[in-house]
């Protein structure tokens, strides 16, 4: 019912230190720890979690826990798992739910599924944990099992939420009314942003930020050779030589008119290194505005012919702008049993579109089955976009948002919570008032591709953004933190 993932990263803190623009904030962390750590020694740390690939929880977790690990920390990763599909449901509606959004009507089948769950993992993890352990618990599914085991066991138990909102609905009352039992055990609980807090964890919350490795495949830097490696073994580009690595054993499929899937480059090149790209890369989640801005693209694609203000330049982009909706395969994600029906409705309204206007958008579904391949897919297409968009409804953080300003590309974004956390208007990039409004995403997209100059400035203030304030190390600083402070609390005679 459990299991153990051995987080693997090939980047050790020399590495890092020996980038120009890191060494001085490695060192820096290597004298932290070791003066916080001598009141943790002799204890574990065990992170748990719903999935091990697919989101961010499971992209964030490998980097901290090796660098927690090479700084002496007993770092340890389980994966919850269950057979029953209608856990998974509720946990995305409570997903849903502390957003704003889902089905409110929450009821006692839905304890009972929740509860059964819980205790079978709860269960599962009891033969791996010992006295004197520190839990730490990432969102709504392993919750319950977490609040059981604190219960039952000498150990220290941490809630760390990704994902709220910044005002109370009856949808988000809803979750935290059903979460609440199983809230009142843990010690602390950790989120993104001081909206997100609700009252029951008043006092007893710490904010930490998510954070990117910029040594991995997804946020390493590519050389000119490399990008278009990658575009070419993913079939998102047609090479027009020989290519130094083979391609992969399972490509990127593009959806095409007829509704069916095939490699990218088909019916045709789809232009990635020529012709102006608008990206976004996200789950495929009605929250994340995929609808929206692709309504607001075609809107700004009919508009063309009746403009008068257009000079050459803006003209041109305009007419070969293309756009990139891309995401994972849904199957291979297996905490959102959302993602498939998401992805049926978003190729039903891509078929509904006139062939002329399917031409110039393009519906990526991104293998799974190599976790470094789509790491490399998704970097490349980041870097070889004009404009990287993240339409969120909602957005507990984004590290989608971050992810692109760390290579300094024109970023436009709602302004959700989590991604205003990241983004300052008009410096890091533009941010839009309303993601559901195709005409505001249009202006959005057309005040970007008309300005070369903007965009270039938006991606040098966001990299320098991302330096400063996202990356794993102030993240790393932020948990040695709170692990000793909450050891000290839980167990304060114990030097």
């Amino acid at each position: 019912m459990v299991q153990i993932v051995e987080p693997r990263h090939p980047v050790s803190l020399s590495d890092y230190e020996g980038v120009a623009d890191l060494g001085a904030t490695v060192r820096s962390l290597r004298q932290e720890a070791e003066s916080r750590l001598a009141g943790f020694d002799g204890r574990r740390l065990v992170m748990v979690n719903s999935t091990a690939q697919g989101g961010g929880v499971a992209e964030m977790l490998p980097p901290l826990l090796s660098i927690l690990r090479e700084l002496g920390v007993d770092a340890h990763w389980l994966v919850i798992e269950t057979q029953e599909q209608a856990f998974f449901r509720l946990t995305k509606n409570l997903h849903n739910l502390i957003h704003g959004a889902g089905d409110a009507n929450l009821g006692a089948p839905d304890h009972a599924v929740y509860d059964r769950v819980s205790a079978e993992n709860a269960a599962a993890m009891e033969e791996f944990l010992q006295p004197g352990d520190v839990l730490v618990v990432h969102d709504p599914q392993p919750m319950g099992a977490g609040a059981l085991l604190r219960q039952k066991m000498d150990i220290a138990a941490i809630w760390r939420c990704h994902i709220g909102l910044d005002h109370e609905t009856a949808e988000t009352r809803a979750a935290w009314a059903f979460l609440d039992p199983y809230l009142k055990p843990y010690d602390h609980a950790v989120f993104t942003a001081p909206e997100y807090i609700p009252s029951v964890l008043a006092g007893r919350a710490t904010i930490i930020h998510p954070a990117i490795d910029p040594l991995s495949h997804k946020n390493r830097h590519l050389q000119v050779h490399d990008l278009v490696g990658i575009l070419a073994n993913s079939a998102l580009v047609k090479p027009w030589g020989p290519v130094m690595s083979p391609a992969y054993a399972e490509p990127a499929k593009r959806l095409q008119a007829d509704g069916d899937w095939a490699p990218a480059t088909e019916p045709e090149d789809f232009g990635l290194l020529f012709r102006p790209i608008v990206t976004q890369i996200s789950r495929w989640d009605r929250l994340k505005g995929f609808f929206p801005l692709m309504e607001g693209f075609v809107s700004l694609k009919r508009g063309i012919e009746a403009r008068t203000d257009l000079d050459n330049h803006h003209l041109r982009a305009l007419q070969l702008v293309r756009l990139v909706l891309a995401g994972p395969d849904p199957a291979s994600v297996d905490d959102d049993p959302e993602g498939k029906e998401v992805l049926s409705e978003l190729c039903a309204a891509y078929s509904a579109l006139p062939p002329h206007l399917q031409a110039d958008v393009a519906i990526l579904s991104l293998p799974m089955s190599s976790k470094e391949n789509n790491a490399l897919i998704v970097n490349a297409l980041q870097c070889c976009s004009d404009i990287v968009v993240q339409n969120s409804i909602q957005e507990g953080f984004g590290l989608t948002v971050t992810e692109p300003m760390w290579k300094r590309a024109a970023l436009m974004a709602s302004s959700a919570v989590g991604i205003k956390q990241q983004v300052r208007p008009d410096l890091d990039g533009l941010l839009i008032k309303n993601p559901e409004d195709p005409s505001e995403i249009a202006d959005g997209l057309d005040t970007l591709l008309s300005d070369g100059a903007k965009r270039a400035a938006f991606g040098r203030s966001a990299r320098q953004r991302v330096h400063d304030n996202f990356l794993v190390f102030a993240q790393v600083r932020s948990w040695l933190e709170l692990l000793t402070n909450t050891t000290a609390a839980c167990w304060p005679n114990c030097d």
